[in-house]
């Protein structure tokens, strides 16, 4: 892939809060009025398009609860502790400079640099962050202690809840944005006891709007709001080495429909995947990454990946990542639709 030259924030901002008000525009006029045709011509839709390797996408298009979940322990059954408790995967290089060192449920991925590593996501919390992430990269040879700084995609605590251990432990800086900043300092959506309470927020944290980036040493993250999931949701564009090839990746921020019935939210994530398939277009984006390895394949793609000898498997191409965001934004127009339809 070619050097792009970096356009100027400001005019990055602009693009950014254009590209979504074209997308929120465009939506309410092509939306048709909610029916049950309406919902099954949607399903219907995105089942075409995620033929067999994207059906882990289809789960956004089985009906969702109309009243957000607790998140927190009730009867004496925590069930985030059985979703924690299934077997991490071995850790592995997924590309040249992008560890996976995640869990079966909740992902991290380790970013390198030339000038120490960024994580994206940071898990449930301490002891998976002690054991996953600052062992995993140990065990692939990298340096935990180089761990410079900790984006965190959104604040719900399987995404946050192993931070404030990375900090405490190498005084790793942490990205979020301004929203769900301000969330995680009042009152968050989720608790559950498996959760520390979220990072507080520091000198030298950072906190991002749409289109902001980071620079450490030779890699470059761009932010996009890909708001819905949480109001301040971030999904993250950055460059991936694999010898001497360049892949541009995604790793999308918050995919499941966990908010209930909010119309406002699920408006912005349609326009969020509508957006980001367009920017996945102009910026040739081919790798697709996921904070939850069941939607991305991660667990199945990794250990083929670290045996090499043939095509990246998370290499999918430009088509298949614009693909995989229609998916997502058919099964959200047919969920918006259910809520619409009820009384």
């Amino acid at each position: 892939m070619p050097d792009r030259p970096e356009p100027k924030p400001g005019r990055i901002l602009a693009a950014a809060l254009c590209g979504l008000a074209m997308s929120l525009a465009a939506f309410a006029q092509s939306a048709a009025p909610p029916s049950a045709d309406s919902v099954t011509a949607h399903v219907a839709a995105a089942t075409a398009l995620a033929g067999d390797d994207l059906k882990a996408l289809m789960g956004l298009c089985t009906p969702a609860p109309a009243t957000r979940p607790s998140g927190s322990a009730s009867g004496g059954v925590n069930p985030v502790a059985a979703l924690i408790a299934r077997p991490a995967p071995p850790p592995g290089l997924a590309f040249d400079n992008l560890a996976y060192v995640g869990g079966r449920w909740s992902g991290a991925w380790a970013l390198q640099t030339s000038q120490g590593a960024i994580l994206l996501d940071a898990l449930n919390n301490a002891a998976e962050a002690q054991a996953l992430v600052e062992g995993g990269m140990a065990k692939l040879g990298l340096d935990p202690a180089k761990l410079r700084w900790i984006v965190v995609s959104h604040a719900h605590g399987d995404h946050y809840g192993g931070a404030p251990y990375l900090i405490e432990r190498f005084g790793s800086k942490v990205v979020m944005s301004q929203a769900d900043w301000q969330m995680s300092e009042t009152a968050l959506e989720f608790t559950n006891p498996l959760w520390p309470g979220p990072p507080k927020r520091g000198p030298g944290d950072l906190a991002v709007s749409d289109g902001d980036s980071l620079t450490l040493g030779d890699a470059t993250l761009r932010f996009y709001i890909t708001g819905g999931h949480t109001l301040g949701t971030l999904s993250t564009v950055f460059d991936l080495k694999s010898g001497a090839s360049r892949h541009r990746a995604m790793l999308w921020g918050g995919t499941a429909f966990n908010f209930g019935r909010d119309i406002p939210r699920m408006d912005l994530y349609i326009a969020a995947t509508a957006r980001m398939a367009q920017i996945a277009k102009e910026q040739g984006i081919s790798v697709m990454l996921s904070n939850h390895p069941d939607y991305d394949g991660t667990v199945a793609k990794l250990p083929l990946a670290v045996a090499g000898g043939g095509a990246n498997p998370f290499v999918i191409g430009t088509p298949n990542v614009v693909r995989a965001l229609t998916v997502m934004g058919e099964c959200a127009q047919a969920q918006r639709d259910r809520y619409l339809l009820m009384p």
